[in-house]
């Protein structure tokens, strides 16, 4: 599925309908809907200009395209949803990431160095078959959280920062979004994709590595660790404006709302 996918997404956006969303009255008659608004297109390396920028983009894009900005919102404007294609370019985008590749190859390599999965044996054969292994429990993952359970709960897979606030409120509401998301029609709702696709891709790694340990508790043991990090990211994704403006690190701007042609939003 990934090596279909994945040129058949190559060059796709994410990118608002254009179309205004008719609907009717009390007395039968049709009138627009209240514009919704949706965050800019993902973020891709052609935002970042010179070879240190992007190289710096190259590792910070993974962050930014899954992160919203808080002044897209305006006063009466309701939050526009992924639709089912875009979850799954979102899917497409995360398994291709240049540092999934990197983090699967770094993960291989200590697994290799501590011996996990002994059956897999050592050499290139070893680490190549541990690579593949690191790369599928990465890739179902995203699967899972950013594509298969989003579309069942109608949930919206990505973080939303707070930006404004002291630096205590705005750790808490990263570390809340573990719990607490989106829906596609805006509401909170306890984060079911994040229990639920961790827990499945955790599962689901017990078919293809030999050396797992069985059962509950290592299973709750391996989840535990995967939302930790995911934890880990959300904080990242919540201060990461700041810490890209204090290191001077290339860094794509949300354009101001007032600035913003709200007929690209409607829906």
């Amino acid at each position: 599925m990934l090596a279909w996918a994945g040129p058949t997404c190559a060059q796709e956006l994410l990118i608002p309908n254009p179309h205004a969303q008719l609907v009717s009255s009390e007395n039968g008659t049709l009138s627009v809907a209240a514009p919704c608004v949706q965050p800019r297109p993902m973020v891709t390396l052609q935002d970042y200009n010179g070879p240190l920028q992007k190289t710096v983009g190259l590792f910070t894009q993974q962050l930014e395209r899954k992160s919203v900005h808080p002044q897209h919102y305006k006063p009466g404007s309701a939050l526009c949803s992924l639709d089912l294609k875009d979850k799954f370019y979102l899917f497409i985008r995360e398994a291709y990431d240049p540092v999934t590749f990197l983090g699967s190859g770094f993960n291989a390599g200590l697994s290799q160095a501590q011996n996990q999965d002994p059956a897999f044996g050592q050499g290139m054969a070893g680490y190549g078959k541990r690579f593949g292994a690191s790369y599928v429990d990465q890739a179902s993952s995203r699967f899972f959280v950013d594509f298969i359970y989003p579309s069942i709960f109608n949930e919206d897979p990505r973080y939303y920062r707070l930006i404004y606030g002291s630096g205590g409120k705005r750790f808490l509401h990263a570390i809340e979004h573990a719990f607490v998301a989106h829906n596609d029609n805006g509401k909170r709702i306890f984060n079911f994709s994040e229990w639920l696709g961790t827990t499945s891709a955790a599962s689901l790694s017990n078919i293809y590595h030999p050396g797992n340990q069985r059962g509950f508790a290592p299973t709750a043991q391996v989840v535990g660790f995967s939302i930790l990090n995911d934890m880990g990211y959300d904080v990242l994704r919540e201060f990461w404006p700041e810490i890209s403006h204090k290191f001077k690190l290339p860094f794509r701007d949300e354009p101001a709302t007032e600035n913003i042609d709200s007929s690209l939003f409607v829906r």
